[in-house]
């Protein structure tokens, strides 16, 4: 195979890409704003240029092996799809989801929000589809949703000894492209989590799934603890400042994370999964972020309907949310 991931050695790949993550962040570094140019002689107070766009240069590639493209002028994960379809001449529905430092279907690395300015983005392309027939011989069908901000829901963990994971021909990666003939593109998680859960047991139904195209030296067939046991969350990227992408208004450069942040998200993330099937690191950052400004569960309550209110939050669970927040302002978790 002559794409990246075939011939070239594990080493020269990681040499290659150190080399491309490290001028990425000198270009990154010197187009921040807050990088004065020492060449330049007395620092001259630039005008202020509200909504402008980041000028930031990320590199990607394709994970199944392709060359590498630099990538820059995105705000949302749309764009961003939009970027690297052009930058590859594909169509950008044909990408299903980003992971950030590593070509792997690894889940702990997914893209969400944010992006570190030294993280080098690889993207996930259409493979195969597959029509699979399933029987819910029990209430839950053991799979945790996410999506990738861009229509596609797709499968983040396989829970052990489910359904699903006698189903072998159902993968983490895969994207849910219909249930039941009903097509799911463009729908979120949340809504193909509870269309799955609203199934009657003992319902046989068909699903669709597109797996991701897979490098030549990671075909395989799937292992019986696939997604059993998610990988604990890796922090991506080496820097100080992330770039946060959102789906409403302009893209930022910002502080990475707090520990305590960190640990109320990852928090928030679990309980997302407990109470709706679904894992969304995003979503987790913004309802700690609302928190923050919020003095009693009665106004975060209020705040994350007026943000939130198409996910329909169960008190039960804005309730825990508050008390996992609480928690780790206060060091318990």
């Amino acid at each position: 195979m002559s794409g990246l991931f075939g011939k070239k050695s594990k080493k020269k790949m990681k040499q290659q890409n150190a080399a491309e993550a490290e001028a990425a962040r000198t270009e990154n570094s010197v187009n921040s704003p807050s990088t004065p140019n020492k060449m330049s002689g007395p620092s001259v107070p630039a005008p202020m240029q509200p909504n402008v766009r980041p000028k930031l240069v990320f590199h990607t590639q394709l994970a199944h092996g392709s060359p590498t493209a630099r990538i820059e002028g995105f705000t949302n994960v749309k764009e961003l799809y939009t970027e690297i379809a052009k930058a590859f001449n594909i169509p950008a529905d044909e990408i299903l989801f980003c992971t950030l430092n590593t070509h792997k279907l690894d889940m702990s690395r997914l893209l969400g929000g944010q992006i570190g300015l030294e993280d080098f983005i690889f993207a996930h392309c259409r493979g195969q589809t597959k029509d699979i027939e399933v029987t819910k011989s029990a209430p839950a069908l053991g799979l945790t949703i996410t999506d990738n901000g861009a229509g596609y829901a797709f499968i983040k963990r396989i829970k052990e000894d489910s359904i699903m994971d006698n189903v072998k021909t159902v993968c983490v990666g895969d994207h849910i492209e219909a249930i039941q003939g009903t097509n799911l593109v463009g729908a979120r998680h949340y809504e193909v989590a509870k269309r799955l859960k609203d199934l009657q047991e003992g319902t046989t139904f068909t699903i669709r799934l597109v797996e991701p195209r897979k490098a030549f030296a990671d075909i395989a067939p799937r292992s019986s603890k696939q997604g059993a046991q998610e990988a604990a969350p890796q922090k991506v990227g080496t820097g100080k400042q992330t770039l946060r992408m959102r789906s409403k208004g302009p893209a930022t450069v910002e502080d990475a994370p707090t520990e305590f942040e960190e640990r109320a998200a990852r928090k928030i993330d679990d309980l997302l999964e407990s109470f709706m099937g679904i894992r969304d690191m995003e979503l987790a950052e913004t309802m700690v972020d609302i928190c923050k400004t919020k003095n009693n569960p009665d106004e975060f309550a209020q705040a994350l309907d007026d943000r939130l209110g198409e996910f329909a939050f169960p008190d039960e669970f804005i309730f825990d949310v508050w008390g996992a927040i609480s928690d780790a302002k206060m060091g318990r978790i």
